[in-house]
């Protein structure tokens, strides 16, 4: 009997001796698991922190446009076709609407505004509505579209501005002697060739800035259209101005190197070959190269301005 009493006590207080020993484990364990939850707390919120620092001008230079277009792929797509019509017609109507307003003067900048808003809705479930080598380029360089569909844009632009002079100078030669005349540029003084670039730059910056903020709006097609249409106004204010206070002139400004192609570059004229060609390439840098390196600064000064204000 009294073995038997021995031996449960010894059972009793191996289980009292060993109940405390969990718990000591389990107070040993909460101890442990307590800091690394703490630290790594620390570490997910300096990650956090770090990745919350790094944001702002992350993905600056990511490519924005959905599709990944190659030479190979992007002809196969029906769709790319409509875009390119639609680029055609749209800076054909543009080139029109310029030949006729030109001959109007200022006061047409009010008509200008309300027929850009038409064009731009009509074209724009097409294309986009670039209808501007300024923007397409723009839109290249801010990765916003893939090089090979820019380059097939400016095409359909250039073609689309030079249908729209042939069927401008169709209706003068057929219009008989009470035809207005072609509307000309004035002539640039060696003085006033930076003024005149200066403008030129100076609105494409307007022009693509006021598009690339167009786009945040792109759902409601009229106040794309709208914001757009008033960039566009503001560059010809803006030239009509500069023009007539220090060159004393009022129509030397094109805001579009398709249009200024047709109108103002290739119809240069000259007593010589190198005459010409120096006319040329004055030309190319006043209407097309420096309002192309504007459309790039307008787009990346509106991607700036977006990133350090924190707009999605």
């Amino acid at each position: 009997m009294a073995t038997k009493k021995s031996k449960s006590s010894n059972k009793s207080t191996k289980a009292k001796s060993t109940k405390p020993k969990t718990a000591a484990k389990s107070v040993n364990k909460s101890e442990l698991e307590a800091p690394k939850t703490k630290t790594e707390q620390v570490k997910k919120s300096e990650t956090v922190s770090s990745t919350k620092k790094k944001s702002c001008f992350s993905g600056f230079f990511a490519r924005k446009y959905e599709e990944k277009e190659s030479i190979l792929t992007v002809f196969k797509n029906h769709k790319f076709y409509g875009a390119l019509l639609g680029e055609v017609i749209g800076t054909l109507l543009l080139a029109l609407l310029f030949f006729s307003l030109s001959l109007m003067g200022i006061a047409s900048t009010a008509t200008y505004s309300f027929a850009i808003i038409a064009v731009l809705i009509a074209v724009y479930a097409f294309s986009g509505a670039c209808l501007n080598p300024i923007i397409t380029v723009g839109m290249m360089a801010s990765r916003r579209m893939s090089v090979i569909r820019g380059i097939m844009y400016i095409i359909a632009e250039v073609i689309g501005a030079w249908l729209g002079w042939l069927i401008f100078n169709a209706f003068h030669l057929t219009g008989g002697e009470t035809a207005y005349d072609v509307p000309a540029m004035s002539a640039i003084a060696e003085n006033g060739m930076w003024i005149v670039t200066m403008v030129e730059l100076v609105g494409a910056i307007i022009i693509s800035f006021f598009f690339s903020r167009a786009l945040k709006y792109k759902r409601s097609v009229f106040t794309f259209a709208a914001v757009v249409a008033g960039g566009m106004g503001l560059a010809v204010v803006l030239g009509y101005v500069v023009s007539a206070a220090f060159l004393s002139l009022n129509n030397n400004f094109i805001f579009n190197p398709a249009i200024a192609m047709m109108y103002q570059i290739f119809p240069t004229s000259g007593e010589n070959f190198g005459e010409i060609l120096g006319g040329i390439c004055q030309a190319l840098s006043i209407y097309a190269l420096f309002p192309m390196i504007g459309g790039v600064v307008g787009f990346y000064l509106s991607d700036f301005t977006s990133k350090l204000s924190g707009e999605e």
